[in-house]
């Protein structure tokens, strides 16, 4: 088990607590109370749940700030919990890019531009449209350019 290391305050804070008001001297016996409650808790390393550290939040602030360094929850620790509790709250799912495109839209592209050699980007634009599916010209261009599909006027190969 692990040794707890407590460090003693001079004996000049001793009479400073003299002059302190009765409710600062209640915070401080409060905050001791709680970390004696957590530590006997535990066996080698203080594992505080939510309660403790709201508990601790909240009362290590009204101490004074000379008896804040020797607390088993400094602010420091407390600022630590702040910036884990935000990332986690404003985590969001790492995606990259726009959502990729329906492959039943992507054959239906496809199709749209070997059957019909004249037809640019912006008319399959429309015509996808008509069928009631909201796709860009550029998205078009992409898919055609993955397939190895020509623009218009390099499509129409034929001679007559």
């Amino acid at each position: 088990m692990r040794q707890l290391v407590t460090t003693a305050l001079p004996a000049s804070s001793n009479l400073h607590t003299l002059g302190r008001s009765s409710a600062s001297k209640d915070v401080e016996l409060l905050v001791l109370r709680h970390e004696v409650a957590v530590l006997r808790r535990i066996s080698s390393k203080p594992r505080l749940e939510w309660a403790d550290r709201a508990v601790f939040a909240a009362l290590v602030r009204l101490l004074p700030k000379a008896l804040r360094t020797h607390r088993l929850v400094t602010p420091g620790t407390i600022l630590h919990w702040h910036r884990r509790l935000v990332a986690a709250k404003w985590a969001y799912p790492h995606r990259r890019g726009r959502p990729p495109v329906d492959e039943v839209i992507a054959g239906l592209t496809e199709r749209m531009a070997r059957e019909n050699h004249r037809w640019g980007y912006k008319r399959i634009q429309g015509e996808l449209l008509k069928l009631g599916h909201r796709v860009g010209a550029s998205t078009i261009q992409r898919i055609l350019k993955q397939a190895r599909i020509a623009p218009a006027p390099v499509r129409h190969t034929d001679t007559t």
